[in-house]
């Protein structure tokens, strides 16, 4: 038994748990109406079978209660004494079938429409990957410059090690958002590289798993400009909950603008691939892509967590043979957790990163690798 000093302090903790401001802020027990028509049919939907749900509990539960207090042994109720009753079981039959089929109806309704991809006006391919997403517009020129990029977490590590104040899209803001434009029908196809993951924005009422090897379709069309954010919904490994999802729906002209200048960016980016890297320049921007891309397993000083993910500093695969740094970044580890990132990263990208690994962390190499040599190294199929 707790004594009335206990009791008093549990209910005093209880009551201020839920009125913390916390808990309220947590307290989102129902799904989003959402921004697109899909999204506010489901809400409906749902909405509505929970009322129905809501009046046939009260219904059965409130039989069941005036039958147990009125029927009650104190008053004198002796149980029936008939067997079976073909009319009550016909009753209690048809009732939840009709039940059903009323709920069917609007259901398959929705479904319907949920899952009509056809005369779609945009596509994109989505990829899930430990732990980013890629996006590819598909164009139907072929002769265009094709646009794609890879979303990643743009929270800080600071941040998420508490080292600086966390911001207002705390593990919510990636460094690339899917850009789309308003009114207009976008279907997703989505899969994954490694393991399954799962793309969803709730406001778009959009939960779509990604399956390797596998092909989902689903489509939005979000009527207001803005910005939506979701996150990955299947547990997909260590930094599972460091997969957000950022999309930016802008005005149909906007989103021209936007795509026009990527397109300029790619072709850039594959003009470059000839140029030199300085070693300052490697170096600089290949400590922001390890940061981004290397950190979650190989850690912030490099050491790594052996065995699963090993250390980076004195690494024969880091600091022997250049070509053997260039095939494991390119290509990957089989059988291990260390990803492919030759589709990941641009030649460029590539480069400083692997000369980074070779000159950090306590590596002095010296040496390094310029974007032309990955390119060479990638379009030999090596």
């Amino acid at each position: 038994m707790l004594s009335k000093a206990k009791l008093w302090l549990s209910l005093a903790f209880g009551t201020l748990l839920l009125w913390s401001a916390g808990a309220h802020a947590a307290w989102e027990v129902n799904m989003p109406r959402g921004v697109t028509q899909i999204s506010r049919d489901t809400y409906d939907l749902h909405m509505t079978i929970f009322w129905w749900m809501v009046a046939i509990g009260v219904v059965v539960f409130g039989v069941m209660l005036w039958s147990i207090f009125n029927h009650r042994k104190s008053k004198g109720a002796t149980p029936a004494s008939f067997h079976e009753s073909t009319k009550v079981e016909i009753v209690w039959t048809l009732i939840p079938f009709l039940i059903l089929i009323a709920m069917a109806i609007p259901a398959t309704r929705v479904l319907t429409a949920a899952y009509d991809t056809t005369e779609s006006e945009l596509d994109v391919q989505i990829i899930g990957y430990q732990w980013r997403w890629e996006y590819r517009y598909m164009d139907d020129d072929p002769n265009a410059e094709p646009v794609s990029f890879f979303s990643t977490l743009a929270t800080s590590r600071e941040e998420i090690n508490n080292g600086i104040e966390k911001g207002e899209n705390y593990l919510l803001e990636v460094d690339n958002p899917l850009v789309i434009p308003s009114d207009t029908k976008v279907r997703f196809l989505m899969t994954a590289a490694d393991v399954l993951h799962s793309w969803w924005v709730p406001e778009f009422a959009i939960k779509k798993d990604t399956i390797p090897g596998f092909i989902n379709e689903t489509w939005v069309i979000v009527e207001e400009p803005g910005i939506y954010r979701g996150q990955c919904a299947e547990l997909c490994g260590m930094d599972h909950g460091f997969m957000p999802i950022e999309v930016h729906v802008l005005e149909p002209a906007d989103y021209e603008a936007w795509y026009a200048e990527q397109q300029a960016n790619a072709q850039r980016v594959r003009e470059l691939t000839g140029a030199a890297l300085s070693m300052d320049e490697a170096m600089a921007q290949g400590s922001e892509l390890y940061t981004r891309n290397c950190v979650a397993c190989h850690q912030a000083n490099g050491q790594g967590m052996p065995p699963a993910f090993p250390a980076i500093t004195g690494s024969a695969k880091a600091t022997g043979d250049i070509q053997v740094t260039m095939d494991t970044l390119v290509n990957g580890v089989p059988g291990t957790a260390m990803a492919a990132y030759g589709r990941q990263l641009n030649p460029i990208e590539l480069a400083s990163i692997i000369t980074y690994v070779r000159n950090a962390f306590g590596n002095s190499t010296g040496d390094m690798v310029q974007p032309a040599e990955v390119n060479e190294f990638i379009q030999g199929g090596q």
